[in-house]
């Protein structure tokens, strides 16, 4: 019995890692391309004439 729970410990720290391995290369990757990514400015507004009907 203590063997059957040891395996079942050792599978699931295993999958635990792998799981842990590829969300921290997925959040690596990902801040890594948004800093290589274009950056976003804002465009420069065009003031325009309002439009007034007078009655």
């Amino acid at each position: 019995m203590t063997d059957l729970l040891n395996l079942v410990m050792l599978i699931c720290a295993a999958v635990g890692s792998m799981a842990f391995g590829i969300l921290a290369a997925y959040g690596i990757l990902r801040v890594g391309f948004a800093m290589l990514g274009p950056q976003r400015r804002p465009a420069p507004a065009k003031a325009q004439r309002a439009v007034v009907s007078e009655p």
